[in-house]
């Protein structure tokens, strides 16, 4: 019951959040899209993006990679030294 009722709780406050609230978008595609307008070429703001995108994708792969490192390591030379 009380799962529902949270249920509900969530889908109420989606349906009555406006529509302007849902569609922000980060700060730095933001700043991409009004600094690229101003800027020459047409794949400014396309390059600008995807730039972004993929500095927001190897932040958390990254940090992965700074916690496990060890593991990673123990890992593949765990691996390599296996008969088989």
């Amino acid at each position: 019951m009380i799962t529902r009722s949270i249920l509900f709780v969530v889908v109420a406050i989606f349906i009555l959040m406006p529509d302007f609230a849902l569609a922000q978008g980060c700060s730095m595609c933001k700043a991409v899209v009004e600094n690229g307008v101003s800027g020459s070429g047409p794949g400014t703001i396309g390059h600008g993006l995807n730039m972004g995108i993929l500095y927001l994708m190897a932040v958390p792969y990254l940090l992965l990679f700074l916690l496990f490192r060890k593991r990673i390591v123990a890992f593949f030379k765990e691996f390599a030294g296996a008969q088989g």
